[in-house]
């Protein structure tokens, strides 16, 4: 079940509160950036087919960010692999893991300083672009906040654009 809770337009307040109930088992990655959560699940592989029960919130108020989206996944925690993919689209995400209704674990989000077979280099002469070669991408990141990362092989920079058209 998909379940969608969008804060569109003005006619709502600031002062209401959008709510979605809690979940028993699971993972909720809130402070995305808004307009992100659908690109968060894009990353994470879930069209609504899966079974799990999904709720989306998507620009609403945030005191930190202006406007943020939310996701709860209910049934599932992620890896540290679809966790550092959510770093690259949302940088000040956090990630909660929800069992028996309670926070358990909660951690802000944080790029590596390497990131590994994550994304494609842009050139396309680089050597990992190469099928004669087996060479994973290696991306060093430059800064976070705007996204820079610069390819190990052939020093291309690649911007947040860039990562979202792959990973988007």
């Amino acid at each position: 079940m998909l379940v969608m809770a969008m804060s569109i337009g003005k006619s709502q307040s600031y002062d209401e509160e959008l709510r979605v109930r809690k979940i028993r088992e699971g993972t909720v990655i809130d402070h995305i950036t808004a307009g992100s959560a659908l690109t968060v699940l894009r990353i994470l592989g879930i069209s609504g087919k899966e079974g799990n029960v999904i709720s989306i919130v998507m620009n609403v108020p945030s005191k930190k960010l202006g406007k943020k989206d939310i996701v709860k996944i209910e049934g599932r925690e992620l890896n540290s692999k679809e966790v550092a993919m959510i770093a690259l689209i949302a940088p000040r995400a956090t990630i909660n893991i929800i069992r028996n209704y309670k926070v358990v674990h909660k951690e802000r989000v944080r790029l590596p300083p390497e990131i590994r077979d994550i994304i494609r280099c842009i050139n396309p002469n680089c050597i990992t672009n190469s099928e004669r070669e087996p060479v994973q991408p290696l991306f060093k990141v430059l800064s976070d906040n705007p996204l820079k990362l610069r390819c190990q092989y052939c020093s291309i920079i690649l911007t947040q654009e860039d990562v979202e058209r792959q990973l988007g």
